[in-house]
């Protein structure tokens, strides 16, 4: 790209022809270079089946070409029109209790079911075979939000698929038995053609055929992308991509990032949230590490308001530029918003635009004005659109561990999201910048490596893990890593499997802190653990986990206090061949941890970023973003100039929501 992308989806189909050229009027105004078009313009495109009406889209097109404005065209697959199915109900998704959904909403349609993806391919054909030369194509948009309603279908045509699914996976039914442990409950399988999806059912279903339909139907969607991407690459050589949606359980990222040729995201943060800041700039961390560094987009943020929260907070004055600022910060080279125009009529006529209810004499517009200056600003800007994000900190991140800690019948109710935000906050408030990785990634060029509750690890992963280890990184395990194979069976002998000898520890039993599970005999409040140590600051607060830990040749770093596990180890660390790997057993609460990571983070050498209370800082190439955070302003004292404003920046005064792009800082 020569330019910050700067626009959002565009929906002129809402709205009579005479209203289109004052749109590309007010886009040229605003500093818009990107639409997205055609997203959920099936019906339109194709009033009836079969019959196609391209003459609208035509001149949408060719106005915004004539404005100089670029197109992300979709597919448009994203929302089957009414007529489909009525005449297809088939394609309709169904619930795990057996509820089939109708249409009247989105994304009614089973991933799986043959008909959808007939009719589907039949329109990415039409709409490539017109515009596959149209001189305003930029991008290609697959769908939408793939899984965001309908992750997983029940229905008879997905239970086939699923069946396929294992038979490709397993070969065999008595390979397949073998892995779900199906001796158990009277399960055994005699043929592929006896299982069902996990359906509704009397208690417990079986843990590994939940998590084999988690990732079956992870792969039911990606395989409709490649579908659609397929019949693009036949016609066109436009870059493809389709919308994320941060760390979203459903879809293994990691899989779909292979797929498509630039990552893109939808990020709505709350702004009532004091946390979302930080949330934030995790989603962000992942959308570039998805894509190996590579500069990324952000597809869609509201300019405002969203409509689906049960309180919808309206942004801060400069609140929707701070927080592009810190996409653009970690790697972003685009910032689209949902959407160009906030509608009058349907669901999300309350979700706020670009050019908002009020019109164009409003704070909205204004900021949208003013970021679209600055963007075109810094696009001749040297050493930032296209530049990488050095970070020498990774924290490994695991969908299949996602899928299987969050099940029933576990030790305890675990958040893994909630546990991998809760080491993203204390390593990013210590000043280090973090990429995300999976387990066998090259490791090598990072100086620590963080694996927050690995639930299912393979023994390649743990290999992996420990080769970093011994080749000289700092390794940080987290509770609950290890505990479970790729096929859900428990790694007996200590839990851990091969991280047994990394980290010197075993695990002789879990002791998660519980109160009684009655609710009318219930005594309120679990109970706090209590951990002391000088690697955690003295004495401090645990908790949701705890576990007798066993040294075998690791040094203490920190214990339990009291209760049961009194003396028990909660924080090691072991010298593992020319590295070091800890092993952390509690949820320490933000304080003791960041002063745990502090010191880790020290005693590996990592660069650090500046640090003030409120401030997020991130580098960018030779640049340096810093963003008030807080609602109280904060003076920096830095090297170099802010190039927003051109001030020094020693002695610069950031107001709440400002922002500084500091060259040579």
């Amino acid at each position: 790209m020569s330019d910050f992308w700067y626009g959002g989806d565009y929906n002129p189909e809402q709205w009579p022809a005479e209203v289109w050229r004052d749109d590309v009027t007010l886009m040229n105004r605003a500093g818009v270079n990107l639409a997205s078009v055609g997203i959920f313009s099936w019906a339109r495109i194709e009033p009836r089946d079969g019959e196609f009406d391209f003459a609208w889209l035509d001149e949408v097109l060719d106005l915004l070409h004539a404005g100089g404005v670029r197109v992300d065209l979709a597919t448009a697959t994203a929302s089957p029109p009414p007529w489909l199915a009525i005449a297809h109900p088939e394609m309709l998704p169904v619930t795990e209790q057996g509820v089939t959904l109708s249409s009247g909403s989105r994304q009614a349609y089973c991933p799986s079911s043959p008909v959808y993806r007939r009719y589907a391919a039949r329109l990415v054909e039409a709409i490539v075979a017109r515009y596959a030369d149209h001189p305003a194509l930029e991008l290609w948009h697959v769908n939408n939000e793939y899984g965001c309603h309908v992750s997983h279908c029940y229905c008879d045509a997905s239970a086939a698929a699923f069946r396929s699914w294992l038979e490709r996976k397993y070969g065999s039914i008595e390979a397949l038995n073998d892995a779900w442990g199906t001796a158990f409950w009277s399960q055994h399988y005699a043929g592929f053609d006896e299982i069902l999806p996990p359906r509704a059912a009397p208690t417990f279903k079986n843990p590994t055929q939940l998590l084999d339909f988690d990732r079956f139907s992870s792969d039911e969607l990606l395989e409709c992308y490649r579908a659609e991407a397929a019949i693009i690459r036949r016609s066109s050589t436009v870059p493809i991509t389709t919308n994320f949606m941060g760390f979203f359980k459903a879809a293994d990222y990691w899989k779909w990032a292979q797929e498509v040729d630039i990552v893109s995201d939808d990020s709505y943060p709350d702004p009532a949230d004091p946390y979302s800041s930080a949330y934030a700039a995790m989603q962000r961390d992942l959308m570039r590490s998805l894509g190996g560094g590579a500069p990324w987009l952000l597809m869609e943020q509201a300019p405002s308001a969203v409509n689906w929260r049960e309180r919808n907070a309206a942004k801060l004055p400069g609140q929707m530029r701070a927080w592009s600022y810190q996409s653009i910060g970690r790697g972003a080279d685009g910032i689209l918003f949902f959407q160009w125009r906030q509608a009058v009529a349907g669901a999300e006529k309350f979700h706020s635009g670009m050019v908002p209810h009020g019109g164009t004499d409003t704070r909205v517009f204004r900021e949208v004005e003013q970021l679209g200056a600055e963007l075109r600003m810094l696009s001749g800007v040297e050493g930032l659109l296209g530049a990488p994000v050095p970070a020498q900190v990774a924290i490994v991140f695991d969908w299949d561990s996602w899928w299987a800690i969050e099940q029933p019948a576990s030790p305890a109710a675990v958040s893994y999201i909630v546990d991998v935000f809760s080491w993203y906050r204390a390593l990013a408030a210590a000043g280090a910048t973090i990429d995300f990785v999976r387990p066998t990634d090259d490791l090598a060029g990072y100086r620590v490596v963080v694996v927050p509750s690995l639930f299912v690890a393979s023994d390649e992963q743990l290999t992996a893990l420990d080769a970093y280890a011994a080749g000289g990184g700092t390794l940080v395990v987290g509770y609950l890593t290890a505990v479970l194979d790729e096929n859900l069976h428990v790694r007996t002998g200590g839990y851990l499997g091969l991280l047994r000898e990394t980290l010197g520890v075993w695990i002789e039993e879990f002791a998660p802190p519980a109160a009684p599970d009655l609710a009318a005999l219930g005594s309120g409040t679990p109970p706090v653990l209590t951990v002391s140590g000088d690697a955690i600051g003295g004495v401090a607060e645990a908790t949701l986990w705890g576990e007798y830990v066993r040294i075998t040749s690791a040094t203490v770093d920190a214990v339990f206090e009291g209760g049961a596990l009194d003396g028990h180890p909660a924080v090691t660390h072991h010298d593992r061949g020319a590295g070091t790997a800890w092993y952390v057993a509690t949820q320490l609460d933000d304080a003791p941890l960041g002063t745990l990571l502090d010191g880790i983070l020290t005693a590996s050498a990592v660069d650090r970023l500046p640090r003030a209370a409120g401030v997020e800082f991130v580098r960018r190439g030779t640049h340096l973003v810093a963003i008030n955070h807080s609602d109280a302003a904060v003076t920096l004292e830095l090297l170099g100039t802010d190039i927003l404003t051109g001030a020094p920046a020693s002695g610069l005064s950031l107001a709440p929501q400002a922002v500084a792009l500091i060259a040579d800082a």
